[in-house]
């Protein structure tokens, strides 16, 4: 995988990742937002490290 797939695929779990994370606050899934958040931040270290500017993609903004 070069580097291009990697932001690509990275760029689609950190916008799945945030889909599930405004289900997970509108049920109230409190267990659930707190799982999704650790992966939320995991990703979105990944991509901050491959200088991906997250001003625009990021809708959660934690």
């Amino acid at each position: 995988m070069n580097g291009a797939e990697k932001i690509k695929y990275a760029m689609d779990e950190f916008k799945e990742i945030q889909e599930y994370m405004a289900v997970a606050r509108e049920e109230n899934a409190v267990r659930t937002y707190a799982m999704l958040k650790k992966k939320y931040v995991h990703i979105k270290a990944l991509l901050a490290s491959l200088d991906v500017d997250l001003t625009d993609i990021d809708e959660i903004k934690e």
